[in-house]
């Protein structure tokens, strides 16, 4: 039984598809986009600050409960 010998084939580096390639590229764009839009507008709640961090616009939330969580005890 004779084998047929074909030439080889060269290997073909992997391509991206270019509907994968295009998506990676507008995604990228995007989100570059979208930090530079809030970038320019800035924190959305200036005066908010974790507590014990000085610097606070309010006064002092020592006496506060859980923020209305109260009572959900099981």
């Amino acid at each position: 039984m004779p084998l047929s010998s074909s030439p080889p084939r060269p290997a073909r580096p992997p391509v991206v598809a270019p509907a994968v390639l295009g998506f990676a590229v507008l995604l990228a764009a995007l989100f570059g986009l979208s930090y530079a839009v809030g970038s320019l507008a800035g924190p959305v709640a200036p005066g908010m600050h974790a507590p014990g961090v000085p610097g606070g616009t309010g006064g002092s939330r020592t006496g506060e409960s859980g923020g209305g969580m109260s009572g959900m005890g099981m």
